[in-house]
């Protein structure tokens, strides 16, 4: 059984330059990842899928390898993150020789994702073995409900997305959920065969929502470091 971690970390972050490697909490931002990769205890191999030399040399010092660069044509804003691990997943298909594994699991994991755990990462690996799924991921829940949701229109004014829940009480209304954005554990056929992530066949990893942050913006970024050191000192103080 061979399980494979990849992150996608490409160059060019235009919001927040040098996202994937820039100083987060005293680490570049990728290192909390690769970290978090090892230290679960789930992986064969970490490779880091990247357009760019510095973001691939600062995943070496970190423990991660770089066997491939990406092809340009996967390192635009418009490539998804699934068909970089489909890319990475063939890579590995077309290198593999009779002495060598086929892959089994594959694990996508995020650069920009500083508050994912080991624990986590294992939860996500035994429910993928467990339910014999096609995926596993991370998921929150929405803090507020999603059906009393507004929107500002073109003219300045509020409209519901759905009015006929103006009346109804939030506890009365079904709970949703959304990505988590740190990872996405799945076979390798899966990933192959570009099996839809968002379906029937996937089971969820339910994480806390103060442990999940998008990181798009600098107010995100910044609003991220405030979070993780409180976190890490209350991990001290406990």
């Amino acid at each position: 059984m061979t399980r494979l971690c990849v992150v996608p970390a490409r160059g060019g972050s235009k919001r927040i330059p040098g996202k994937n490697i820039k100083p987060f909490c005293g680490k570049p931002m990728i290192a909390w990842s690769i970290e978090a990769a090892q230290a679960s205890g789930c992986f064969d191999r970490i490779v880091v899928s990247t357009d760019d030399l510095e973001i691939a040399n600062t995943a070496r010092t970190w423990g991660a390898e770089v066997p491939f660069m990406r092809p340009q044509e996967l390192a635009d804003d418009h490539t998804s993150a699934a068909r970089v691990i489909q890319h990475a997943v063939e890579w590995f298909d077309e290198q593999r020789s009779g002495q060598r594994e086929a892959l089994d699991y594959v694990c996508c994991l995020f650069a920009t994702a500083p508050f994912v755990s080991p624990e986590d990462l294992r939860t996500g690996l035994e429910l993928l073995l467990r339910e014999a799924c096609s995926y596993a991921f991370s998921v929150a829940r929405y803090t507020f409900p999603v059906q009393r949701a507004i929107k500002i229109k073109e003219d300045g004014r509020m409209e519901m997305f759905h009015p006929e829940h103006f009346t109804s009480r939030s506890q009365d209304l079904e709970e949703a959920w959304h990505d988590a954005g740190q990872f996405y554990w799945g076979t390798a056929e899966a990933w192959r065969q570009g099996t839809m992530i968002f379906g029937q066949d996937s089971v969820p990893v339910k994480l806390p929502a103060h442990r999940v942050q998008d990181i798009d913006t600098a107010e995100d970024w910044t609003r991220a470091e405030w979070l993780f050191r409180a976190m890490q000192a209350e991990a001290k103080e406990g």
